[in-house]
């Protein structure tokens, strides 16, 4: 797409620069600084250009990388869109990265400028910043320090700015342990938003209520660059506070949102919970991470509202179920229909050969390609690619046959998720790597061997355990030693394991490889 952040944000203001354009959580003052702000998209103009001014007298300048940790608040958005402005690269750290995973960024990103600011729930978060920061020379600014008055437009630097220039590094969880940085272009991320937009039919008139945070392709590619296309209201919620969410959904008259299978199988369940909230105003709400139940679709449908299932990730591959695609809610709980955009495609391969899979149910690795698909990891050698497809590392199967998609057919052939091939365990939305939970357990000086799986959870989805071989004449160390072990390595909570079962050896296959399979099927309910 021949477009940039900034030029879709330029439009927006000059053609509603007095609507309301962005608006803080009301209970903010709980997990950030500050009082809950209401922008319209002249004032977030003015923030975004005082904020690049800000960001260039400390050194930004077109190319540089600029790491930003802040919760769902205002500032995040603006501060994207500053380095946009500017021409640099937004690097956004999820709230719950701890030193561990910074130093690891910033290493990897090329990071010189760092923005982050004092927290009432994390107290901490700019000493973990700023010992961050110095060890790698990278200049840390808090919210205050890019505060000041607006400059003129002429005060500021015009970068030679081009579709195809990096908008962001978001950081991914993969099966080497430590998080891959992921850059992607302006471009790219408007075509995914253009796909979003068009298929959820996002207008000026809506409201889209973000619980997501803007630091990934769920946040970023499913709420902030659509926002912007759309040139509707983003309202941020952070984090998921049910009353408050519910009460900006009646309060705020949200049209659009996204929410988390758990959550809503708990609220259509509840039905005098639902009794006291105004829900008339929402018409969708996107849901993924997990398969869906097709029950909690009819259940939604049934109050006239559209449930679309959704799968994703950093890299580039996006699939959407809606209505209009995949009518019936059985179907659209576990199916998503092959894309039919320009010059986006998806293959199924064998796992071993990598010959195309063709046939009915028969699972192999989802491949994926066109102008949504990243160019590759930082530091990457290129394995993430295959032949110039994407490899996603998901196991997908062919769920109605190729013939469907024949010219002037009206009906496409429909994709069914069957497992990761990936050793990533989704905790709440978030992507946690077991290799890299694996690795940091491992310095505990009574494991010998171990195995992180994910075990079943109603409101989490999945919560991470740890199989733990001990160490032969070592004390065998018990879940919180393990623990003790991790928080000394400064690393984020969420990825902490939160149980331990000491088995004597870890079931393998005859090539040695660890059975994971046989060791979640001991914690399933």
């Amino acid at each position: 797409m021949d477009t940039t952040l900034t030029r879709l944000f330029d439009a927006a203001v000059a053609g509603r620069a007095n609507e309301v354009s962005l608006v803080d959580a009301p209970n903010r003052e709980s997990f950030a600084r500050g009082s809950p702000q209401r922008y319209t998209w002249g004032d977030v103009d003015q923030a975004v250009t005082t904020a690049a001014a800000s960001l260039h007298r400390l050194g930004v300048k077109s190319g540089s990388r600029v790491a930003v940790q802040l919760p769902n608040v205002v500032e995040l958005p603006i501060l994207i869109l500053a380095c946009s402005r500017l021409g640099a690269v937004a690097v956004p750290f999820p709230i719950q990265h701890r030193a561990h995973e910074l130093r690891h960024g910033f290493a990897t990103a090329g990071v010189t400028t760092a923005v982050s600011d004092d927290r009432p729930d994390r107290p901490d978060q700019m000493n973990v910043m700023a010992s961050a920061a110095a060890e790698f020379s990278v200049n840390l600014a808090s919210l205050d320090q890019l505060a000041g008055e607006r400059p003129t437009d002429s005060d500021l630097p015009s970068p030679d700015l081009s579709p195809d220039s990096d908008a962001t590094i978001c950081w991914t969880s993969g099966t080497t342990g430590t998080p891959k940085g992921v850059p992607r272009t302006h471009a790219m991320w408007g075509e995914t938003a253009r796909f979003q937009v068009d298929a959820l039919g996002l207008t000026e008139a809506d409201n889209i209520l973000c619980p997501f945070p803007l630091v990934n392709m769920a946040g970023i590619g499913g709420m902030l660059v659509p926002w912007l296309m759309s040139r509707s209201t983003l309202v941020l919620h952070q984090p998921l506070d049910l009353p408050t969410f519910l009460g900006q959904i009646q309060s705020e008259r949200i049209t659009y949102t996204v929410a988390p299978p758990p959550l809503l199988n708990m609220l259509i369940r509840n039905t005098d919970m639902l009794a006291d909230v105004d829900l008339s105003s929402l018409r969708v709400i996107t849901s993924g991470s997990a398969p869906l139940d097709p029950w909690m679709i009819e259940g939604w449908e049934a109050r006239g509202i559209e449930i679309c299932n959704a799968f994703g990730s950093n890299e580039g591959v996006s699939l959407l179920s809606t209505r209009a695609t995949v009518p019936d809610p059985t179907q659209r709980a576990r199916l998503f229909p092959e894309p039919d955009r320009p010059g986006v495609a998806v293959r199924i391969v064998d796992l071993q050969s990598g010959a195309e899979i063709t046939e009915v149910g028969q699972p192999g690795e989802l491949l994926f390609g066109g102008p949504t698909v990243f160019n590759g990891y930082l530091g990457s050698d290129g394995s993430e690619f295959l032949d110039g497809w994407f490899r996603s590392g998901d196991i997908f199967e062919w769920a109605t046959p190729a013939v469907a998609t024949a010219p002037g057919s009206g009906s496409p052939r429909l994709l069914r998720f069957v497992d990761r091939a990936k050793d990533i365990i989704i905790r709440g939305g978030m992507n946690i790597s077991a290799a890299e939970v694996e690795a940091l357990v491992s310095t505990h000086p009574g494991v010998g061997e171990c195995a992180v799986v994910g075990y079943p959870d109603p409101d989490l989805g999945e919560r991470v355990g740890v199989f733990v071989v001990a160490e032969p004449d070592a004390e065998p160390p018990d879940l919180d030693a393990v623990v003790a072990t991790m928080r000394e390595a400064e690393v984020a909570s969420y990825k902490l394991p939160e149980r331990l079962e000491l088995i004597d050896a870890l079931p393998r296959n005859p090539v040695g490889k660890v059975v994971k399979p046989e060791l979640r099927a001991v914690w399933l309910p």
